[in-house]
């Protein structure tokens, strides 16, 4: 899919509503841990993984930009790490300059007022003043993969993020979850609009008549009868 229908595609949606097709289609849920945010509120990114992991030295960044294509979102493995920052305006600078759509940090910031007035999106744990004060060894992977809490990102992935949170998608799966997010989105819309015009969603979803199945039946559950009425809002 290319950048353009992505974003397009994402323009209406939300990670929540990514995340429940996941679910819906039995794609694995691969979401950064709580915490992590937008630098403004309404910032949201959507785009191929160029990933890297940060070994104290900007160098790696530099490196990994050479294999950014225009809509690419850099994501940043700084292994969570918050007495640090490893991002900062010349970092996002320089990413601009490759046509990068935003940046993603499991980490810190800083010079976040620059960073606001560059406009770019940029999700990370929060801002940090001090840089790193440390040189690690590189290791093979530094430039294929980041690693999250539980799970692995590469170029194969695309993540969205928002102001909810970041999650990532295989590639093979976009346009399926795509398809059945904006599904998903359609039936909420119908409902909090009927819910506007007087009908309650107890109502629209036919709850007394789940109670009433579920005094017969204790096993019966709702979201079983959420299924039976095509309208499973939890999955």
């Amino acid at each position: 899919m290319t950048k353009r229908l992505l974003e397009s595609a994402f323009a209406n949606l939300s990670t929540d509503l990514i995340a429940d097709a996941c679910v819906r289609l039995q794609v694995p849920l691969r979401i950064a841990p709580s915490g992590i945010h937008p630098l403004v509120p309404e910032m949201r990114v959507a785009g191929r993984v160029l990933p890297s992991r940060h070994r104290g030295s900007v160098d790696v960044f530099l490196e990994a930009m050479r294999k950014a294509l225009p809509g690419d979102v850099p994501v940043v493995d700084n292994d969570g790490r918050s007495d640090e920052s490893c991002v900062g305006d010349l970092t996002v600078l320089e990413a601009r300059a490759w046509g990068v759509a935003g940046l993603v940090v499991r980490g810190y910031h800083r010079d976040t007022d620059e960073l606001v007035r560059l406009g770019i999106p940029v999700f990370s744990y929060g801002s940090y003043p001090a840089g790193p004060r440390r040189l690690d060894q590189r290791g093979p992977l530094d430039l294929s993969s980041a690693q999250w809490d539980g799970f692995t990102v590469d170029g194969d992935d695309v993540v969205f993020a928002d102001d909810d949170g970041v999650l990532f998608v295989p590639s093979g799966r976009i346009e399926d979850v795509l398809k059945v997010a904006k599904s998903i989105w359609k039936v909420e819309r119908q409902q909090a609009e009927r819910i506007q015009a007087g009908k309650k969603l107890s109502e629209q979803l036919d709850f007394d008549g789940f109670l009433a199945k579920r005094n017969s039946d204790p096993s019966y559950t709702f979201r079983r009868h959420l299924r039976e009425r095509g309208g499973a809002v939890e999955e």
